[in-house]
């Protein structure tokens, strides 16, 4: 097939995604966490309803009542190709609205931005992928190969009523795809003049979200204790908190940075990352993430009165290891957590990396550079998971990109999960170009 230009184009690509995007962001799909949730099923109806306005048909899935995942499937040319998987979830991260300059569930546009919980994470590239479905199918343009469409619930919280659920219990809607796109790449960083480097997730570290479990002696809080509970749950979320993992280089990230060094044409010390991070601007809280595992505490929970010593006490931890580390980060773990405080696993993922080629790559490569010719391409270790390690368990290689082409100085790393989400309407749109002449190539 041959790729249509912008201006051959007998459709505008581009032309609903700001107002899909405002429109989904009026879906309260808030998860918070352990199973509770506002639920995905009127985003997963609102996109059933679009993609059945062009003529696709579409499947909705219930893990548990309102916990929705919808999956479609795309003709395209070569129907004997494998199919495309393109995913992206529905469901967002809570946001209170007294910390926001405007309403997270309004989908406001202003500006030059649409702004609301999941703007960036992820119903920016939901509403890309809907506008340049619903623009080719009107104009009667398929993709080269077949795509299966699939918007997942429960992203956030690990995808067990989501992604993992769909492949546990139907897995025949994508076991045939070899190949897949979704979150988190493809956006741009400006790291020199008005060049770009666009980053494209080819691997994500693995995550362990544990319990720490401390017992002690129970007593009056005015007596001497040697055996209390909260004291020895401290004094280990304090050795974990406070460590310093070493520095390791994964082939994603050495890779990057040699992408980055032919970009500044300059070289890098692989040993002094602090001048590396430096050159980053925002980026660099993603990037220092991917250059050594980390466990950060995040919750404590002890006692029910101030005089009263509790026997029993916990702390929760979230824990992320590199591909091809995850034996050292438990070791690690282990040996910082002493022996008075126990472990045990709440959420656990798999850590993943693939190459950096092969015609997929290539095809967003080309597609990037059609629309953005001063773009230039790299891959991208994510310090966070996506549904991606759901998906890679059917054996489907996966890959972040979200082409977004972004403003210089925006924190956009700052926006996931972040106060005041947002993504710029010229970024949307950039997008939905990039993705319409990808469904072409790939």
């Amino acid at each position: 097939m041959t790729m249509p230009t912008p201006s051959d184009r007998p459709y505008v690509p581009e032309a609903e995604v700001v107002d899909l995007c405002s429109e989904l962001i009026r879906f309260d799909t808030t998860n918070y966490g352990n199973g509770k949730s506002n639920g995905e099923r009127g985003a997963a109806e609102y996109v059933a309803a679009k993609l059945d306005e062009v003529g696709i048909e579409s499947t909705i899935y219930e893990s548990e009542p309102g916990r929705a995942t919808l999956v479609a499937h795309w003709e395209g040319e070569d129907q004997e190709a494998d199919p495309l998987l393109v995913h992206g979830h529905l469901d967002v991260v809570p946001a209170d609205p007294k910390d926001w300059k405007v309403d997270p569930f309004a989908g406001e546009i202003f500006d030059g931005c649409v702004w609301g919980r999941g703007a960036v994470d992820m119903k920016d590239f939901d509403a890309m992928v809907l506008s340049v479905v619903r623009a080719r199918q009107r104009a009667g343009v398929k993709p080269r190969r077949p795509v299966r469409l699939v918007f997942t619930a429960d992203e956030e919280a690990g995808g067990l009523y989501g992604a993992q659920w769909l492949i546990n219990n139907h897995p025949d809607t994508v076991a045939d795809c070899t190949e897949g796109i979704g979150e988190v790449g493809g956006f741009s960083l400006t790291v020199k003049d008005d060049l770009r480097l666009y980053l494209i997730e080819t691997a994500e570290k693995g995550m362990n979200w544990m319990r720490l479990k401390a017992r002690g002696t129970a007593g009056h809080g005015s007596m001497v204790n040697n055996d209390n509970a909260v004291t020895n749950l401290v004094e280990a979320v304090t050795r974990i908190g406070n460590h310093q993992w070493p520095l390791r280089l994964t082939p994603t990230v050495k890779e990057f940075l040699k992408s980055l060094e032919d970009v500044l044409g300059t070289e890098l010390d692989p040993e002094d990352m602090t001048t590396t991070l430096a050159k980053l601007g925002s980026f660099s809280r993603m990037f220092g993430a991917t250059i050594r595992n980390t466990a950060n505490p995040t919750m404590l929970n002890a006692g029910y009165k101030v005089n009263v010593i509790p026997g029993d006490a916990e702390a929760h931890v979230d824990g992320r290891f590199l591909p091809g580390y995850e034996d050292e980060f438990f070791a690690t773990i282990d040996e910082l957590l002493g022996d008075k405080v126990q472990r045990e696993t709440v959420i656990e993922d798999i850590a993943l990396e693939t190459e950096f080629s092969g015609g997929l790559v290539e095809a967003m490569k080309a597609c990037l550079a059609a629309e953005d010719p001063q773009s230039r391409t790299a891959p991208l270790l994510m310090s966070g998971g996506t549904d991606a390690k759901s998906w890679s368990r059917l054996g489907v290689r996966c890959f972040g990109f979200v082409p977004l082409q972004l403003p210089p100085d925006l924190d956009f790393m700052g926006m996931f999960h972040g106060i005041d989400e947002r993504v710029p309407t010229s970024s949307l749109e950039f997008g939905s170009r990039v993705l319409d002449r990808f469904f072409a190539e790939a």
